[in-house]
């Protein structure tokens, strides 16, 4: 009997051994194909400007820049058959060996190489519908627009902004009376950031040496920007050659930086990076699955950080005096701006519509204008955002009605703080992809 128990655990153990190292090749493995999807990523960049929006990897796998007197034809074909021997390589990894976070991991990955391919399909030449394009790319596409629901928000605004002329043009001299003078810009917004910041870190840990820097811009196509240098550190450029209304600064401070951008970044680099040594997450593709989390949650996390009342009362007590604004006007703008940020659908409608060949250019201006309450000016300049950045559109509204459904669906909307702010921190320390949250 004894020596039948010996060889029963010699082969328990041969057992636990064999399982042992088989787990640890799909780690392997796993680690293999995210470094070479981090070099891939690298490469589709040489070719599209745009899609590298952040890098903090190793130096030497950056590619050598492309010869500035050839033609550097974009190699469609080699690249396709790059993201495809990567999403074989996966496919041959036993996940149910991975624990929990492992095959998170793993889901993370094999979605954004998918995403890779995409991308290299659309910059080779391949033709995508918009929701086509946003369903490969991000993983999300958007809702129809119903027009009903736009026609309700343009009768309350009729009543809020009365006034003679087209409502378009009444909605723009009312919003210029809440123009922040560029000399107190610096000002607002210093006390916007740092009261976001107070907020975040009393809830999230973040972790020692975090730090950003502002400075401002006057030529850009955005309002702000966040470029995340790595070590734990951003900047946060802020386009001043924009009209900056009294709602700006703090919907910036909150997505720009906390709990927006900047922290997001942050936790991925302490708990990917350095705690995981995830690879993939040296890496940012401007056009991913993960950009949709990025903008949902740094959209969502300003309702996280403030409660509504809270809000009010921050730009009343403190901005509207700082910007030399009527603090007595707070309450009445506050509800001009939900009502306009319901007309937020408007502005993806008429993109997806112009890009699909459904609507012309111009058309696509005058429902801008109709339905978004945009400026001419302001129509043109989305419309070229669009054009450049295409269906990457759909990564602020929808990224932000699926945060906001998936955190009040499994915390509440207001019963329980804590537990909202530990989903927006799980979120981004944790890895998810959109389809996740549905």
């Amino acid at each position: 009997m004894p020596r039948l128990f010996v060889a029963v655990f010699i082969l328990i153990g041969i057992v636990l051994a064999s399982c042992g190292t088989t787990t640890v090749q799909q780690r392997d493995a796993i680690d293999s194909v995210a470094e070479s999807y981090v070099k891939l990523t690298l490469e589709i960049g040489l070719y599209d400007p745009d899609y590298v929006d952040a890098y903090s990897g190793p130096p030497e796998w950056r590619p050598a820049p492309l010869d500035s007197g050839s033609t550097n034809e974009f190699p469609r074909e080699d690249l396709l058959r790059h993201a495809d021997e990567l999403l074989s390589r996966l496919d041959d990894v036993d996940t149910e060996r991975l624990e929990n976070l492992e095959q998170r991991r793993f889901r993370f990955l094999r979605t954004h190489i998918a995403s890779a391919r995409a991308r290299i399909e659309l910059v080779g030449g391949k033709s995508m519908s918009f929701d086509e394009e946003s369903r490969a790319l991000y993983d999300a596409v958007a809702p129809p627009c119903n027009v009903d629901t736009l026609e309700a928000v343009l009768r309350e605004l009729e009543r809020l902004v009365p006034g003679t002329g087209d409502l378009a043009g009444r909605v723009e001299s009312y919003r210029a009376r809440f123009v922040i003078p560029k000399d107190r810009i610096d000002t607002v917004f210093a006390a916007a950031i740092a009261e976001a910041r107070s907020r975040t870190t009393h809830h999230i840990a973040l972790p020692d040496g975090e730090s950003f820097e502002g400075e401002y811009v006057t030529e850009a196509p955005w309002g702000a920007y966040n470029w995340y240098k790595g070590d734990l550190h951003s900047l946060i450029q802020v386009n001043t050659g924009l009209p900056f209304r009294i709602s700006s600064p703090l919907g910036l401070a909150c997505h720009e930086g906390y709990p927006g951008h900047h922290v997001q970044n942050v936790l991925v680099e302490k708990h990917m990076l350095r705690d995981q040594e995830w690879i993939e997450y040296s890496v940012q593709p401007l056009f991913c699955p993960q950009a949709i989390l990025n903008e949902g949650g740094a959209n969502y996390g300003i309702y996280i950080a403030f409660t509504e009342e809270e809000r009010i009362a921050f730009a009343r007590d403190v901005l509207y005096p700082l910007s030399g604004l009527n603090p007595s006007n707070a309450d009445e703008y506050h509800r001009f701006e939900q009502l306009t940020n319901r007309l937020g659908g408007a502005r993806v409608e008429a993109i997806r519509r112009y890009l699909d060949g459904v609507m012309t250019r111009d058309e696509a201006a005058k429902w801008l204008q109709r339905y978004a309450l945009l400026s001419a000016e302001r129509a043109e300049r989305y419309i070229r955002f669009g054009e450049q950045y295409r269906s990457y559109i759909v990564t602020y509204s929808v990224g932000e009605e699926l945060v906001r459904s998936y955190i009040e669906r499994e915390a509440g909307s207001s019963k329980d703080p804590e537990r909202r702010w530990e989903l927006l921190h799980d979120l981004f320390a944790v890895p998810h992809i959109p389809s996740d949250l549905e």
